[in-house]
């Protein structure tokens, strides 16, 4: 069962083929970390991306030729029969590739800004405007995402000074949060004057630590009513990066903020960059907000499980699942809502069985050889011997084949 989180209200925003905002799923995105000029490199990632789950793709278009890459890496998608929307990363120089190459942006199924990188001085709102106007003839919405490391020094500068006038000043680490709420908010109205709406334009305030993203989501959520797009920024790399963006973006997602994640993870020299859709989908899943793929239960293992089979069993059972998923999906409605127990113990071993829609109890130190299945609840049949893997994967076909599949 999905668990159900009264999310914030939004207006909704079509980004190509997928939905965002309130009414929709939460969304999981990535981004491309190869040259947007190598055609072929960038396209073979977003595919990976798209296989893993990412169902919104970002590219950074930073030159001309880069510019010039975007429609073709689109057409080959397309013609490859994948529709992930492709978003375009624009820093500096947006509004110039942009007006120079309208194919690039006709491609684009969003456009994104960060005004803290879109001028200086005068040309602030002047490049800002073209930037939106350009969205605004393609049709194509805009995410303004405010960052930590590269925020509006104008802004910054502004709530500095008034800041040093208060009689209790805000610590630096408030102001930083102030100005990023501001420097969101006065581009949000910018765009509207413009002539966006709150159906073009989904918002992220990115910081890199997790208390911190927390308060300034928590304290822009009330302000606006656009898609909030969730990550910490820069979160690290591995279990470092993992455990933070977890931390910080399961209580906003409890209390029922956010629309659109992404786990900014460092990845390995030459490691797959899918890592962060896999943790991104885990985070939803385990929130019970979101389901993808068959949760395995497992229990981690104590004295009485001196034995390891029921970690054998446990690996064979959630490769088997994430090998067959690709094609489960495409044939049985809901299997991605499936629990399968695998327990090494009489302690809770029968209990969790139960409580999953397939478990099955292996026997702890001093217990009988035998395995208890447990089939909705009900005890079904008991295993032993040594082909209990296969007996049991057979239990778990039959069973998606009889509840699952399509009508």
């Amino acid at each position: 069962m999905v668990f159900t989180i009264k999310r914030r209200p939004t207006s909704q925003v079509m980004v190509g083929n997928i939905g965002i905002g309130s009414d929709y799923p939460i969304r999981v995105q990535s981004m491309t970390n190869t040259n947007t000029e190598d055609v072929a490199a960038t396209v073979a990632q977003i595919i990976e991306l798209a296989d893993a789950g990412s169902e919104l793709v970002r590219v950074t278009v930073n030159t001309e030729l880069a510019a010039k890459a975007v429609p073709h890496i689109v057409e080959q998608l397309r013609a490859t029969g994948y529709e992930t929307p492709i978003v375009g990363d624009f820093h500096f120089n947006g509004h110039r590739l942009l007006q120079a190459e309208p194919e690039c942006a006709k491609a684009l199924a969003k456009l994104r800004i960060n005004p803290g990188n879109v001028g200086r001085g005068a040309r602030k709102d002047e490049q800002f405007s073209a930037i939106v106007e350009e969205a605004l003839k393609h049709q194509k919405p805009v995410r303004i995402g405010v960052n930590w490391g590269s925020l509006d020094p104008e802004v910054l500068k502004r709530l500095w000074d008034e800041n040093l006038k208060k009689t209790i000043p805000l610590s630096n680490d408030e102001l930083m949060c102030e100005a990023m709420i501001v420097s969101a908010l006065e581009s949000i109205a910018f765009a509207k004057e413009i002539g966006m709406t709150d159906e073009d334009i989904i918002l992220s305030v990115k910081v890199s630590q997790s208390q911190q993203l927390i308060k300034v989501y928590r304290d822009i959520a009330p302000l606006t009513q656009v898609p909030l797009h969730l990550g910490l920024t820069e979160a690290g790399m591995g279990m470092k990066g993992t455990v933070a963006s977890t931390a910080a973006l399961a209580v906003l997602l409890q209390e029922g903020i956010g629309d659109t994640i992404r786990i900014s993870l460092t990845p390995e020299p030459n490691a797959s960059r899918t890592e962060e859709v896999l943790v991104g989908k885990e985070i939803l899943q385990s929130l019970q907000i979101r389901a993808f793929t068959p949760k395995v239960v497992a229990c981690p293992g104590c004295g009485r499980t001196s034995s390891d089979d029921f970690q054998h069993l446990a690996q064979d059972i959630q490769s088997y699942i994430d090998n067959n998923m690709p094609t489960w999906k495409t044939q049985y409605e809901g299997v991605e809502k499936m629990v399968v127990a695998v327990m090494g113990c009489i302690v809770n071993g029968p209990g969790e069985s139960k409580m999953a829609n397939i478990g099955i109890s292996l026997p702890g130190n001093g217990e009988r050889p035998v395995a208890p299945v447990y089939i909705d609840g009900e005890r079904s049949v008991t295993l032993k011997g040594e082909q209990i893997a296969q007996e049991f994967k057979q239990i778990i076909n039959e069973y998606i084949n009889e509840k699952y599949r399509k009508q």
